[in-house]
C-alpha cells in the first residue's frame, strides 16, 4: 500500500464524519445503544465497535489502522507507553515455567520485565550475543516459547540477522518479538522477514513531536484479538483519544521527518568519525561498522541516533562538552523535531539503570535543524572540552 495513502487517507472515514478533513476526536468514555440487541452485538466484537473507550475508540481505531498498515501487519493495538506495549506483547506469549531467549543489552525496562518481573512468576531466560543467529539456536531449551529481538538497539546499535533468527524460531514453533523503535516502520519491516510481533515506542518517530507517550504492537489479527481480550483489557494501559489525535497529526509528516533526520545524522556521523577528539562512533551505516552489510540488507537507511565516545580523561570533560552545546537539548528519548544529547555518565546517579557502557559515551539524536548548524555546535563544544 502506498505510504502517502496510509499517512493521509487510510481509515479516515470522512463520509461518516460530515466530510471532516481531520479525524474527529471522540472524547467520550462511553457509547450508548438503542436496543439490547445492538448492545449485545457491539459487546461481542468490542475490538471493532464502540462500546467503552477502554476497548475501542474511533479516534484510536484510525491510528491503529495506519500504524498496522505502515508495518505491513494485519492489525495493531496502541498503548499508553512503549513499555506497556512491550510488556503486553511478551506476557501474551509466555506463562509460568516458560523460557525466553532475549538479545543482550535490550531497552532497560525490557530487561527489567524479563529478568526481574516475569522471573518472579517462574519464567526463566537467557540473554545472548545477537551478532550470530546460531547463538539464539544454542540457547533454545525445550520450554523456550519466545525469542525477543531489538535490532538495532538504541545505544550501541548492534543488529541481529532478523530473517535467519525468525526462520530458526518458526522451525521450532517459537514466537518472535522485535522492538523496531530505532527504525520506525519506514526504515525496517520485520514482519516481512518472518517476525511474529513488532513493538514500537510510538513516543519516538510515530508521534514525532515530543508531546505524547505511547506504544504500539503490530501482528496478525488473531494475535491482536487474543492480546486485546487478555493483556490489553485486563491491564487497561490505553491511550486517550486526545493523544491519539496528536499522533495522527504527527503521522502526516512521518516520511518527511524520518528522512530529514536520517540524512542529517549521516552527515553528523561522517563529521564525528573524522574528529580527533572522538575515539569511536556507533552508527549502523558507518563504513567502520562491522555489521554494515547487515544494516544495508535489513534497513532502508540509518535513523537519527548515533553515539560517540569522547577522548577524555574524566567526567568533567564530558560534562563540559554537553553543557557547552547550544542547539542540542539535554534529554532522553528521540524521534522528535529537536536534537538531543544524552550523556551516559548521567546514569550513574540512577539506581534504576545498570550501565555497562563507557562513561565517556554520549548519545546524539539528530532532529530537524540544519545539519551544518548542528555540526558547528558540536565543533565548538568539542573545542571547549
Amino acid at each position: 500500500m502506498d505510504i502517502s495513502h496510509i499517512l493521509n487517507h487510510l481509515g479516515e472515514n470522512r463520509e461518516e464524519y460530515y466530510g471532516a478533513v481531520a479525524p474527529p476526536i471522540f472524547q467520550t468514555s462511553n457509547f450508548a445503544f438503542r436496543t439490547v440487541a445492538e448492545m449485545r452485538e457491539k459487546l461481542t466484537k468490542e475490538l471493532e465497535n464502540p462500546f467503552y473507550t477502554r476497548g475501542y475508540n474511533p479516534t484510536v481505531a484510525t491510528l491503529r489502522k495506519k500504524v498496522a498498515a505502515l508495518e505491513g501487519a494485519e492489525d495493531a493495538l496502541v498503548f499508553s507507553s512503549g513499555s506497556a506495549a512491550v510488556a503486553a506483547a511478551v506476557m501474551s506469549v509466555v506463562k509460568a515455567g516458560d523460557h525466553v531467549v532475549c538479545v543482550k543489552k535490550p531497552y532497560s525496562w525490557t530487561n527489567n520485565l524479563i529478568a526481574k518481573y516475569l522471573a518472579k512468576y517462574g519464567v526463566t531466560y537467557a540473554f545472548v550475543d545477537g551478532g550470530e543467529a546460531q547463538n539464539f539456536e544454542k540457547a533454545i531449551l525445550e520450554n523456550t516459547r519466545l525469542i525477543y529481538l531489538e535490532s538495532p538497539n538504541s545505544l550501541t546499535f548492534e543488529m541481529q540477522d532478523i530473517g535467519a533468527i525468525a526462520k530458526i524460531a518458526k522451525n521450532k514453533g517459537i514466537t518472535t518479538i522485535i522492538d523496531n523503535s530505532y527504525n520506525s516502520p519506514l526504515n525496517q519491516n520485520p514482519i516481512k522477514m518472518g517476525v511474529d510481533i513488532v513493538v514500537h515506542s510510538g513516543t519516538k518517530y510515530i508521534s514525532g513531536h515530543s508531546d505524547v507517550v505511547c506504544g504500539v504492537v503490530c501482528s496478525t489479527h488473531e494475535r491482536i484479538m487474543k492480546m486485546f481480550a487478555e493483556e490489553y483489557m485486563t491491564i487497561g494501559s490505553i491511550i486517550s483519544p486526545q493523544d491519539a489525535a496528536l499522533i495522527l497529526r504527527g503521522l502526516r509528516t512521518l516520511e518527511l521527518r524520518v528522512n530529514r533526520s536520517a540524512d542529517s545524522a549521516k552527515k553528523v556521523a561522517e563529521f564525528a568519525e573524522k574528529h580527533p577528539k572522538i575515539k569511536a562512533v556507533y552508527y549502523p551505516f558507518s563504513t567502520s561498522n562491522p555489521q554494515l552489510a547487515l544494516a544495508q540488507k535489513q534497513m532502508k537507511q540509518g535513523g537519527g541516533l548515533l553515539s560517540i565516545v569522547l577522548d577524555v580523561k574524566d567526567e568533567k570533560q564530558v560534562e563540559r562538552f554537553c553543557d557547552s552545546l547550544n542547539y542540542f537539548l539535554m534529554a532522553t528519548s528521540w524521534g522528535g523535531y529537536e536534537s538531543l544529547v544524552f550523556p551516559l555518565c548521567a546514569l550513574a546517579a540512577s539506581k534504576s539503570f545498570e550501565n555497562p557502557l563507557p562513561w565517556n559515551m554520549v548519545r546524539l539524536y539528530i532532529g530537524l535543524e540544519d545539519p551544518e548548524v548542528l555540526i558547528a555546535d558540536l565543533q565548538q563544544a568539542l573545542e571547549k572540552m
